[in-house]
């Protein structure tokens, strides 16, 4: 019992430290959660994907996509293009805000576009294939008939960081109701969409 739960623990500290540090798809769920708009789905199409791609990786499907570069690769410059256009997007709003933060707004519209976004974020995204189907799964294959109880601890720390970020953002909300301090927002965020955009092309 302990050894499971030590295991489970080591699983949520490795799965945590890969999803914090700062990405495409965490600064999309935070600006999400900041403007209040369909953070639920968002939040949980994040944690169910992250779900999905770490119980591959424990499965061990890392080996077999090692075998088909080509499909990373493709990936890559799909993603790359789909950050680059979203930063200079973001980077727009910088030069053209659109006012002071609106919350409680969403419509039907909004909540489809967001869900594709964030589809696109996780899904179109290499990183998030090397964090959690290759480097987890990896990780987790040490761990011998534990891994499934590493992989879970590695899931429930991915629930809760999503679920954190996206509805802990809204009390930003108040420090985010002049255009000025969106358009600082914006100006991260098309600094690290371009940046991580430029980086898996040229990485291909």
């Amino acid at each position: 019992m302990t050894s499971a739960l030590t295991t489970a623990v080591a699983g949520f500290g490795t799965g945590l430290s890969l999803i914090v540090a700062i990405g495409a798809q965490n600064a999309f769920v935070l600006r999400q959660g900041v403007r209040r708009d369909a953070v639920l789905a968002v939040v949980g199409i994040c944690a169910l994907s992250d779900a999905v791609l770490i119980t591959l990786g424990v499965a061990g499907v890392g080996a077999v996509v090692v075998a088909w570069p080509g499909v990373l690769t493709a990936v890559a410059w799909v993603g790359g293009v789909f950050l680059l256009g979203y930063g200079v997007l973001a980077a727009r709003r910088v030069l053209r805000p659109a006012g002071a933060l609106v919350t409680d707004g969403d419509t039907a519209g909004s909540r489809r576009r967001a869900v594709l976004t964030c589809l696109a974020m996780t899904w179109l995204n290499p990183h998030v294939y090397l964090d959690t189907v290759f480097l987890l799964g990896t990780i987790a294959a040490d761990r011998g008939s534990l891994r499934w109880t590493f992989g879970l601890g590695a899931v429930v720390a991915s629930l809760c960081w999503f679920a954190a970020l996206g509805f802990g953002a809204r009390l930003l909300s108040r420090h985010l109701a002049r255009p000025g301090a969106w358009r600082v927002l914006d100006a991260v965020i098309a600094v690290t969409m371009i940046a991580l955009g430029a980086s898996l092309i040229a990485g291909t």
